[in-house]
């Protein structure tokens, strides 16, 4: 296999507050090849966004990397000083955030904020700027570019403001697009477009896209492979299709069986039980063993399982029960 391009190992992050820490991310490990598309899915508070915020070091202050090593094309991100990281992100790294809205100045017109990523690392004069800002914003999908480039964001519909935070993040043709639940806010129509957009640069640039969400709807669409998350953790990780048809994990078999089906296979939809932990000690146990109807004397007794080759080897699992398996419950 080629050498990838983003590799995570070991991460972990913590939350730390005056009277809590929250153990948010825990030894979490996954690599990105050029071109690839790997979604990291989980509920809320599993853990994901962090990750993808960890990756180009843009955690909030009260945030720490603990453990792990961060490399983009062999070079370790958590040991670049922060000026240096500067002229990585935007150039070889980007990022997509949820609220396209709140990340545009409502006071600057959006040819002059598309414009900005371009001045600011590459030496171009105003006008040449404001040129290639209204192509960027043509190439996203945006009709009538010219008169959009001379527009507001409150003039703007969600969609709209996506394409151009999309057009903003791949201005300079980064290696790597990070997109933290770029659609949950749009509605159906205007997302399936924000997920073609994403489909184009793989096609066009063979830019990776790690995409963090909690719809595997999404997933299934876009996805090369997926990495499930559950309180802090990856408890399974492979090619999408493999996992839709066949999970491994007790969390991502309940997870997949909460989905509406259209076929009527299911006339009711499953509730998982209970609730995820709270993350404000480190886990002794595996973290899903209260909700799982699979667990073993084992899952009561051990550490926490590690994320080891599961079924054809292309794909892991961090279960000591996992589906495949059978065992039932003890």
């Amino acid at each position: 296999m080629a050498q990838p391009l983003l590799e995570v190992r070991g991460l972990s992050v913590e939350y730390r507050a005056r009277d809590a820490t929250v153990y948010a991310v825990s030894g979490v490990s996954f690599s990105l090849q050029p071109g690839e598309l790997l979604a990291i899915v989980g509920e809320s508070g599993s853990g994901k966004s962090t990750v993808g915020l960890a990756v180009p070091r843009l955690l909030p202050a009260e945030a720490a990397i603990t453990a792990g090593a961060i490399t983009l094309g062999g070079t370790d991100l958590l040991a670049l000083p922060d000026a240096e990281l500067r002229g990585y992100r935007g150039r070889r790294i980007a990022m997509i955030f949820q609220d396209p809205v709140a990340g545009l100045n409502p006071v600057i017109d959006i040819g002059s904020q598309v414009a900005e990523i371009l001045t600011s690392h590459l030496d171009l004069g105003r006008k040449e700027a404001r040129r290639r800002a209204i192509d960027l914003l043509y190439r996203v999908g945006l009709a009538e570019p010219e008169r959009i480039a001379r527009s507001y964001p409150f003039q703007l519909s969600g969609g709209m403001c996506q394409r151009v935070m999309i057009g903003i993040a791949t201005a300079l043709d980064p290696q790597l697009l990070i997109a933290d639940e770029p659609t949950s806010a749009l509605d159906v129509t205007v997302q399936a477009q924000i997920l073609y957009q994403l489909e184009r640069l793989r096609a066009e640039r063979g830019t990776a896209v790690l995409l963090v969400t909690h719809d595997f709807g999404v997933v299934a669409q876009v996805a090369d492979r997926v990495a499930v998350m559950y309180a802090g953790r990856i408890v399974e990780e492979g090619p999408v299709r493999a996992i839709l048809r066949s999970p491994l994990h007790p969390y991502s078999h309940g997870l997949l069986a909460t989905l509406p089906r259209v076929d009527g296979v299911r006339a009711h939809l499953h509730q998982i039980p209970g609730s995820p932990p709270e993350m404000t000690a480190p886990a002794a146990r595996c973290p899903f063993l209260p909700r799982c109807g699979k667990a073993l004397s084992r899952c009561r007794e051990a550490s926490p399982p590690s994320l080891e080759p599961a079924g054809d080897g292309d794909r892991r699992v961090a279960c000591y029960n996992p589906i495949w398996q059978g065992a039932p419950a003890d």
